[in-house]
């Protein structure tokens, strides 16, 4: 493909980024999965996880000055991780963009979690490349702007996991329990799937991650939301 065929198959992605490349060959490298062969955007992505942690912590730590260092780190972790980042690619409709391996293809890899991640994650790197941090700052802040403004530092400031058993304690509720379910994929790559039960409530939900504790972390995320319903049901018929 030339780079002219490049430029047109980017366009869309380019204007949702906020950011048009110079050098298109770096953004077709922050999205070729290595299934795809080489270059690819694994050298990418380390650089482009620094851009994004650094970004996203002035941001939070600019918004909320009294917050502490623990709760600012909390905050960072729920906007940074791979759910997060898999659902703002998504909405960039990343995965069209994708250049993976015929596997990858099969196995529906253009929308694995995962690998929209860390593509995007990779397309910070690549902008810092064509031009420079600043700019590279710029398109995380403007992919982020929105989330880091929604925030209610009294909710989420501790994470899912903390919220949920704090919840169930403060109720006299038994702590939920958590269960691996599955775990598939290769080591450098792994996926989890876990339940989250709740017991006496009735409840049990499942979440999944890249890691036992971000699937953990999700599936406590939607136990409280059915814990508030089903309470929230509670009073309405009391």
């Amino acid at each position: 493909m030339s780079v002219s065929q490049t430029e047109v198959k980017f366009g869309r992605l380019s204007a949702a980024l906020g950011y048009r490349f110079s050098r298109p060959e770096l953004l077709r490298q922050a999205l070729t999965h290595r299934s795809y062969g080489t270059p690819n955007n694994e050298r990418f992505e380390f650089v482009g996880d620094s851009i994004l942690n650094y970004t996203v912590a002035r941001m939070l730590f600019d918004r909320f000055p009294r917050l502490s260092e623990g709760e600012l780190s909390r905050l960072r972790a729920n906007l940074v991780n791979q759910s997060a980042l898999a659902e703002i690619a998504q909405g960039l409709g990343l995965g069209d963009y994708l250049y993976l391996g015929e596997g990858e293809l099969k196995s529906g890899g253009f929308n694995r979690p995962s690998i929209l991640a860390d593509a995007l994650e990779a397309t910070f790197a690549a902008v810092s490349f064509d031009a420079d941090f600043a700019a590279a700052e710029s398109v995380v802040r403007r992919l982020y702007e929105a989330r880091v403004a929604a925030i209610d530092p009294t909710k989420h400031a501790k994470d899912a996991k903390t919220r949920l058993q704090e919840a169930l304690q403060a109720r006299k509720l038994a702590l939920p329990k958590y269960r691996i379910l599955s775990q598939s994929g290769e080591a450098h790559e792994q996926w989890f799937k876990v339940e989250c039960d709740l017991g006496e409530l009735a409840v049990i939900v499942t979440g999944e991650g890249s890691s036992r504790r971000a699937a953990e972390q999700q599936s406590a995320e939607t136990a409280l939301a059915h814990l508030e319903r089903k309470l929230s049901s509670g009073k309405k018929h009391a």
